[in-house]
């Protein structure tokens, strides 16, 4: 980790004992839903914190119980965008913090052969409302994703973006800081790497079907990856490798 830390000076993993006590927590496999949601809720919150420790402030004059004083206040407006289904369950604890940002849906889902993001969903208006934009995902993995939810971001006008996720992968890390090494990148964790499946390991499995309930284990899912998507994790790590 220290070498991508120093590869990519957008990357930012935090270091917080309560960050690593609680994801541990939700790695583990015998994490029911409920619980698993709401750790994803408490990490986000910490993992936020951290993320927006470099916001700008401008001052306020208001007046305490004993007399006058000049405070502070958040200066740009912010917006959160979670990719669904996954990043919704970030959103209620960046709410807790900053209960004034706009929150924008993003939908991508990932082809399970190409591993390329296709997008579905998209309800942004016409210009960008905010100016700093938190795209909300708990898995950084191939990168493809975030990468294309910036693209979409950029071209709406955003003029500072940050990505928030809980784990990452070397191979997604280096994916989206190469195509757009302006954004922060904040995780509570940077993992070993992507496995044939595109699934980041050790991990935690798909944070989505965890989250809501939907995932009827390993034996529901196919036994080999396709040696389209077995190809595309290797390309990654070529590219990863070679940097």
């Amino acid at each position: 980790m220290a070498d991508l830390t120093a590869r990519y000076g957008n990357l930012h993993v935090s270091n917080h004992p309560l960050v690593a006590h609680k994801l541990t927590l939700l790695r583990d496999n015998g994490t029911a839903p409920k619980q698993f949601r709401e750790l994803v809720r408490e990490l986000s919150w910490l993992i936020g914190y951290e993320a927006m420790s470099d916001l700008t402030t401008r001052p306020r004059s208001i007046e305490t119980p004993l007399e006058p004083m000049e405070g502070a206040e958040l200066e740009p407006r912010v917006g959160l965008v979670p990719v669904l289904r996954a990043g919704l369950g970030m959103v209620d604890a960046m709410l807790e913090l900053m209960p004034t940002a706009q929150v924008w849906h993003i939908g991508l889902y990932r082809d399970e052969r190409t591993l390329k993001p296709v997008e579905y969903y998209n309800k942004l208006p016409d210009a960008a409302t905010v100016q700093v934009c938190l795209i909300l995902d708990p898995m950084l993995a191939t990168g493809g994703s975030s990468a294309a939810t910036v693209d979409i971001l950029k071209a709406w006008g955003a003029a500072r973006i940050k990505q928030v996720s809980l784990i990452a992968a070397p191979e997604g890390i280096a994916t989206l800081s190469e195509a757009h090494p302006d954004v922060d990148i904040h995780v509570c964790a940077v993992d070993r790497n992507l496995n044939e499946r595109g699934y980041i390991m050790p991990g935690l499995g798909d944070a989505g079907d965890r989250q809501f309930g939907t995932f009827a284990g390993p034996g529901s899912e196919p036994g080999h990856a396709s040696d389209e998507t077995a190809e595309v994790v290797r390309r990654l790590q070529r590219t990863l490798a070679d940097d």
